[in-house]
C-alpha cells in the first residue's frame, strides 16, 4: 500500500534523532555538547523523554470524524499550530545566524518564537524580523536600572509577551560544558580549535557572521572586556532568584502579556495566578539545572488541572516530536515548545533546518490526529 502520509519536508531526514546525527557530525563538539547535554549526569534529562512514552492515547475508530485543524490561540493571537520555538542560550554558537533563520521561520508559518535574554541577536533585530510577534524571555538582572531599561527595550520593540525564567536561581552544573571549554569564563584550547577547524560548513559560516556574541548586553557591558572579565560580568549581572515581589514589579509595568516559565509546582503555579499573571510554562529547562527533579510531564499533570481554567499552560522540556507534542496536549498543555530540536535541525541544515522541523511537527501530530479522531488541540485531553 503506497504511504499517503503528506510529506512538507526532507525526506533524508524523517525525524528529530536523524537531524540529531546529521548536527552531531557537521557542528564542533563543544556546541554539540552544549546543546545536546543535561546537568550533572543527565538524569531529568532521561526522565524528561522517559516519562514522556509512558503517556498513552486511546484512538476512537468508529466515531464520526470530519478531519482535523492544527490552528491554536493563545493570548488572542491564532498561531498555526499548537507549538512554537523555546528560548536557546548562545544559539549562534551551535549555528551562526540560528535565532534570525528560526525567527523567521516562525513568522513565515505563524508560529511563536520565544528569544532569549541570553541569545546571539537582540530583542530588536528578532522584533523587525517577526514584525513584533515574538516573545521574549527575560533573565532578571542584579541593577534596578538595568531591569528598567531592558523592559522599556522590549516594550519599545513591540514584544507582546514577556516570559519571565523562574528555574535558574544557579547555573547548573554540567560536565559535557566544562568539559569542552564552555565553562564561564570560556576557554580556548587546542582541542577546540581542532574541533572548529574539523568543522569547515560550521567554521566558513561562522566568520562569515561573526563572533557569536550576547547581544541583548552589550549596551551593559564594559568595552574591550577580555574572557576573564565577561566571565566576571555574567556572574554579576543577573539576580538568578525570581520572587514575589520582583514579578509583582514587572507586572505593573508590563503592559503586554506576562508568562512565567520553568513552573514546576502547583504552588508556584498558584502564586503566578494570584499575581495576575497570564500564563505559564512547565519546564525544568530541558533537563539542564536540577538533576534530582521530576519530569516536565509529570508536573504538567498535576499543575494543569489545578490552574488551566484560570492561567494559559504551556510545557516545554523533553518533546521532540509530533507524538510528544500529542501527549503533552492529552496532559493539559495549550501548546508545547521545542528548543533541542529546531536547533538540531538549523544545524544540520543551516536556513532549512527550522522549516524541516516545524514540517515534521506538524505532520507526526495531524497523523496522530487523524488516527486518534481528535479534531482539534483543545480535544486531546479525551484521549487519555
Amino acid at each position: 500500500m503506497r504511504n499517503a502520509t503528506r510529506i512538507s519536508f526532507n525526506p533524508r531526514y524523517p525525524d528529530i534523532p536523524a537531524l540529531r546525527e546529521k548536527a552531531r557530525r557537521r557542528i564542533p563538539a563543544f556546541a554539540f555538547d552544549y546543546l545536546d547535554g543535561g546537568c550533572n549526569a543527565g538524569e531529568n534529562l532521561e526522565r524528561n523523554r522517559k516519562d514522556l512514552q509512558e503517556i498513552v492515547l486511546q484512538p476512537r475508530y468508529l466515531e464520526a470524524f470530519p478531519g482535523c485543524r492544527l490552528e491554536t490561540t493563545l493570548f488572542g493571537q491564532t498561531y498555526a499550530a499548537p507549538f512554537g520555538v523555546a528560548p536557546v542560550g548562545l544559539q549562534g554558537l551551535i549555528w551562526p545566524g540560528s535565532p534570525e533563520i528560526l525567527a523567521r521561520m516562525a513568522a513565515e508559518r505563524r508560529l511563536p518564537f520565544v528569544l532569549s535574554t541570553v541569545s546571539t541577536a537582540s530583542l530588536e533585530t528578532i522584533a523587525t524580523l517577526t514584525e513584533g510577534q515574538a516573545w521574549f524571555q527575560y533573565y532578571h538582572p542584579a541593577s534596578d536600572t538595568v531591569r528598567d531599561h531592558l523592559l522599556e527595550r522590549a516594550r519599545a520593540a513591540g514584544y507582546s509577551v514577556l516570559v519571565l525564567l523562574c528555574d535558574t536561581p544557579t547555573f547548573g552544573y554540567r560536565p559535557r560544558e566544562i568539559r569542552r571549554g564552555l565553562s564561564m569564563p570560556p576557554r580556548w584550547n587546542a582541542s577546540n580549535i581542532l574541533q572548529a577547524l574539523g568543522r569547515p560548513a560550521w567554521l566558513a559560516q561562522t566568520l562569515r557572521t561573526g563572533v557569536p556574541r550576547f547581544a541583548n548586553l552589550e549596551p551593559y557591558m564594559p568595552k574591550q572586556m577580555d574572557l576573564a572579565g565577561l566571565g566576571r560580568f555574567m556572574d554579576g549581572f543577573f539576580e538568578k532568584r525570581m520572587t514575589r515581589e520582583k514579578i509583582a514589579y514587572i507586572r505593573d509595568r508590563w503592559p503586554g502579556t506576562l508568562v512565567l516559565k520553568g513552573v514546576s509546582t502547583v504552588q508556584d503555579a498558584e502564586t503566578a495566578r494570584s499575581l495576575g499573571l497570564d500564563g505559564i510554562i512547565v519546564s525544568n529547562h530541558g533537563g539542564r539545572q536540577l538533576d534530582v527533579g521530576p519530569s516536565a510531564i509529570s508536573d504538567l499533570q498535576h499543575i494543569a488541572p489545578a490552574v488551566g481554567q484560570d492561567l494559559t499552560v504551556m510545557m516545554d522540556s523533553g518533546l521532540r516530536s509530533g507524538t510528544d507534542l500529542a501527549r503533552a496536549l492529552a496532559c493539559g498543555a495549550e501548546a508545547g515548545f521545542l528548543g533541542r530540536a529546531f536547533m538540531y535541525g538549523v544545524a544540520a541544515l543551516g536556513s532549512r533546518g527550522g522549516a524541516q522541523v516545524a514540517g515534521l511537527l506538524e505532520t507526526q501530530l495531524r497523523q496522530v490526529m487523524e488516527q486518534l479522531g481528535c479534531p482539534d488541540p483543545a480535544q486531546f485531553t479525551h484521549f487519555r
